[in-house]
């Protein structure tokens, strides 16, 4: 299933053509209470298994009258390796969160059908359909019967027309081309993007139906994208907020990216289509803009389609900037022209002339505003935490933050001053018995005389009299900022509770400190970035904390590059080191990779160009090993095809020859992430077992 189970918004009758009710008996295999035992919260410090104890809480939907918020909280069981999701409500005015979903199969994508109803999906007899109750939870009823999964749907606002999402298979199997081999596992492959990210490619393609309500049933749908070999919403993420109906039901905006094979590898440009419903036709209102566009989304009036877009054709990580179409005119506007910072998460206000989004500004990521006959921008919300979502109805605000030291949560926001009130305490009781260390900012002057941002997270129990062992952090992406994420893999208070100090500094090639700060880092990898590392290192290490001979890195992805990078270039700084799915020879990763567009970008070019881009030549960790020294330890996944997890056998190999201490953690069943329970702990009790060894002696 593509789309994971995106969410909808559907208005219909709570019963249709004789459904019953679901019962309320269901019970789920597994413990998923948040209850905490002594064994548990034993010297008040995170844990990796209880890290696996939060609550996790997304896809927040303000009711139309603003008065209640419906959201999602995930949780694990981590003796089973089994998950769970609920629907819960809140009042924007406060008060106890209502599990809706109790004693019943896991549920996603809750939308509001009114302020009386809701709508979700969730699995029964072994298809995903959806389903509605009241919104006190009761009432729970089938309304889909669509034959095959429906991975997402949204209802327009005039309550008759929707789209569903379904995977379509269009390509031929090998079984299909010799049907007297039913038992042949071969692949045969004849084009580029035969496989992406985690999943190879099965032969089917996410395609948008378009429907009608009738009598209480949904009508068969027209598939819009009939026997394109395309997908919408874009793949890896399969986004159902990259679709968008008019208020009015009849025009439909979607984003696709139609390229096949090698075009689409070496391209990231996509299109905003509309559709209309009426007759049919389609119109690409993005044509000639030719990087990444995507995120339509229909002002109240009709008249306008706010979207997100990107100007080079290969660079994912280019400006994401918000334009605005008219509809009437067919003209684009650009809104954010004088705003150095890229927009999401549109949101217009009632009377079409404000739309609000969150941005990234000095490593954090915070709710602004644009007035799109002015263009003219204002900062809403300030402070240390990353918005991670927003959402506006009658004139209420309501937005999902985090922080380094809190996981997502739900705020109210005052739109004017930017006033927050908290309305969900998931995690509360975790927290009330553990301790998280300080966080402070940190600046730090560059070799080239810039200022560089860092976060810096201490111990919980932080003596400034003792000296703590320290880690670098090196971030992936490369263009992903260190902001105040609380991630549930690369958690900085879970480090800091195993007494370390983490420098995790904002080095050349990361968002929210303007766009060239960002850009230089394409083609520079082994360059100004790699030295804004050892500055921020160099630095802390004055501080009479921190132990300048008990100093280790570590960082995944792009930040495992880093590490291997640094392994030949650190001069005796570091005593330990830790590399997740990095990139050890440039060569070989630029020739396995999936997206060719990232690596013809990021690295200057192709590695068999003449002459060949420095990337190659000056760059490669794997040019530099005869410098290594250091132990060092390497962790990958087989499934995962945006860094083969061959780039951490050659190195790991390469160490084991040298006579590095080295150590290999390959994990048959994870990709570019670890996202399984147990195989997550293992991997945190190994990554702590490896840094204490060698920086705790």
């Amino acid at each position: 299933m593509k789309n994971l189970l995106h969410s909808i918004v559907f208005a219909s009758l709570l019963i249709i053509w004789g459904c019953k009710p679901h019962s309320n008996d269901y019970k789920e295999e597994g413990d998923f209470t948040n209850k905490l035992t002594p064994t548990e919260i034993h010297g008040g410090k995170l844990t990796p298994e209880l890290l696996w104890k939060f609550g996790r809480v997304a896809e927040a939907q303000l009711s139309p009258n603003g008065k209640t918020v419906i959201y999602n909280v995930l949780r694990y069981d981590a003796k089973t390796n089994k998950r769970h999701t609920w629907i819960y409500s809140v009042p924007t005015e406060g008060g106890e969160p209502q599990n809706l979903t109790s004693n019943f199969a896991s549920c996603n994508n809750p939308r509001w059908i009114s302020n009386e109803s809701i709508a979700f999906i969730t699995t029964n007899n072994e298809t995903s359909q959806i389903w509605s109750m009241k919104a006190d939870g009761s009432s729970k009823t089938q309304l889909s019967a669509v034959k095959g999964d429906i991975n997402g749907f949204e209802i327009a606002a005039n309550g008759t027309s929707l789209f569903y999402l379904q995977d379509v298979k269009i390509d031929s199997t090998t079984n299909d081309k010799y049907p007297d081999l039913p038992l042949a596992k071969g692949k045969i492959i004849d084009d580029l993007m035969y496989r992406h990210w985690d999943t190879w490619h099965d032969y089917a393609y996410s395609h948008i139906f378009v429907s009608e309500i009738k009598s209480g049933k949904i009508a068969e749908g027209v598939d819009i994208l009939k026997d394109q070999r395309f997908d919408s919403p874009l793949p890896p993420y399969f986004d159902n907020s990259e679709i968008a109906w008019s208020a009015d039901g009849k025009l439909l905006a979607y984003s696709c990216k139609k390229l096949k094979g090698k075009e689409f590898a070496i391209s990231t440009n996509s299109d905003i289509y509309v559709y209309n419903v009426a007759n049919k036709t389609t119109e690409n209102i993005t044509e000639g803009m030719m990087g990444y566009d995507k995120y339509p989304v229909f002002s109240p009036n009709g008249k306008q389609i706010a979207f997100q877009s990107m100007k080079t054709a290969g660079f994912e990580a280019d400006k994401a900037r918000l334009f605005v179409y008219d509809i009437e005119t067919k003209t684009n506007k650009y809104i954010t022209e004088n705003l150095d910072q890229s927009a999401a998460n549109f949101n217009w206000s009632a009377n079409s002339k404000i739309i609000y989004f969150i941005s990234g500004v000095n490593a954090t990521y915070q709710i602004y505003s644009a007035n799109t006959e002015t263009n003219q921008t204002l900062q809403v919300t300030k402070g240390a935490c990353d918005y991670i979502s927003l959402s506006l109805n009658s004139g209420i605000m309501i937005g999902t933050k985090m922080s380094i030291s809190m996981s997502p949560e739900i705020f109210k926001i005052d739109a004017e001053t930017g006033a927050e009130t908290q309305l969900t305490f998931t995690n509360k009781n975790i927290y009330d018995v553990i301790k998280f260390g300080k966080v402070e900012e940190r600046w730090t002057k560059t070799t080239d005389g810039q200022n560089m941002h860092s976060w810096v997270i201490y111990p919980p129990m932080f003596d400034a009299n003792k000296k703590y062992p320290t880690l670098l952090f090196c971030e992936g992406g490369p263009q992903s900022a260190v902001s105040q994420f609380f991630s549930f893999r690369w958690n900085f208070q879970l480090m800091a509770a195993n007494d370390y100090i983490i420098i995790a500094p904002n080095r050349r090639g990361l968002p929210t400190f303007g766009q060239a700060w960002n850009d230089q880092i394409s083609g520079d990898y082994g360059g100004q970035n790699i030295k804004d590392y050892l500055s921020a290192v160099d630095d802390i290490k004055k501080e009479p904390y921190v132990d300048a001979d008990r100093i280790g890195a570590v960082g995944a992805s792009y930040g495992g590059y880093s590490v291997m990078f640094l392994a030949g270039c650190h001069e005796k700084r570091f005593k330990a080191f830790i590399a997740h799915c990095g990139m050890f020879n440039l060569e070989s990763e630029s020739a396995c990779t999936e997206e060719v567009f990232f690596t013809n970008h990021d690295l200057g070019g192709s590695y068999w160009d003449k002459p060949k881009p420095k990337s190659f030549t000056h760059f490669s960790p794997h040019l530099f090993v005869d410098k290594w020294d250091t132990p060092i330890m390497f962790i990958t996944g087989a499934n995962d095809f945006r860094i083969s997890y061959t780039e951490s056998l050659q190195a790991f190999n390469v160490a084991q020859l040298r006579g590095i201490p080295s150590k290999l953690l390959f994990f048959p069943d994870e990709s570019h992430w670890v996202v399984k329970p147990q195989n997550s702990i293992l991997w945190q009790r190994e990554f702590f077992g490896w840094l204490d060894k060698w920086l705790k002696v």
